[in-house]
């Protein structure tokens, strides 16, 4: 029974959160492993059109706030994944939340194989590093129960930490010399520390994230998305949905091989 139904399913689908300016467009072209910006469907499959003063708007779709978490985002170069945008909810907006909340529950457990939603990406930017976990993120980990789907928390914009480093050592009276040297060493400190402290803030919620994974240099484009895949099939609780996605995913040959070898 359950091979049946997985055979029914036509997308691997993923619905990605954060806050605005998350890198969540740039990590979306990265697991495309194109520079395409997606297109943009109704839940019924109609492309969205816009209007000619608006065109602005589907290049800049996830910076400016124009978000309709129903639509469905799709690279023509692969669309066997399907992407699904929340807007930020950092505010407060009670109806914000109230409607992603009810996509949340309403995809979950729908009895139509191809508008299940497989995995959530709740993006958290570093380069906001001393508010990592807002009352926004306290906010969905306490009260969105997601039921089978996994969320697993992106840790983006890590380059971001370097500045930060640099910061911290010429502090320390190192000269600018010595905190270049030494910077890539303290990012990596800092890293641990920013996620360390995410994780220990999260367990403590009443739904905590299944799995974490932090992600850098995403604004080149041969940014390696090997980890994010890696941690995405490991939280998956069926082998079939992992299949689906090793095949589905396009950045990372290595990860189809180690899967085939691991199975």
């Amino acid at each position: 029974m359950a091979n049946e139904y997985l055979k029914k399913i036509r997308c691997f689908r993923i619905l990605v959160m954060g806050r605005a300016n998350a890198s969540k467009t740039t990590i979306l072209q990265r697991v495309y492993n194109s520079m395409d910006k997606p297109e943009i469907f109704d839940g019924k499959g109609n492309k969205v059109l816009l209007m000619a003063s608006e065109v602005h708007i589907e290049a800049e779709y996830f910076q400016h706030g124009y978000h309709n978490i129903q639509h469905e985002l799709v690279f023509q170069s692969n669309p066997g994944f399907v992407f699904h945008d929340s807007c930020g909810f950092e505010a407060g907006s009670t109806q914000q939340f109230d409607q992603m909340e009810h996509f949340v529950a309403d995809h979950a457990v729908t009895t139509r194989v191809n508008e299940h939603i497989h995995a959530i990406w709740f993006c958290i930017p570093m380069t906001d590093s001393h508010r990592t976990v807002t009352a926004a993120e306290q906010k969905f980990f306490n009260e969105c129960d997601t039921g089978h789907v996994p969320v697993i928390v992106l840790v983006t914009k890590v380059d971001a930490l370097y500045l930060t480093a640099i910061r911290e050592l010429l502090d320390v009276g190192l000269t600018i010399a010595e905190a270049k040297a030494r910077a890539t060493e303290k990012q990596g400190e800092l890293l641990e520390k920013w996620l360390g402290h995410v994780k220990h803030e999260l367990k403590m919620c009443k739904f905590p994230p299944k799995g974490y994974t932090s992600l850098q240099k995403m604004h080149q484009e041969d940014a390696d998305c090997t980890p994010l895949m890696e941690c995405t099939a490991n939280v998956l609780n069926e082998e079939g949905l992992q299949r689906l996605l090793i095949s589905t995913q396009q950045s990372s040959i290595g990860i189809c091989v180690k899967y085939a070898v691991n199975k």
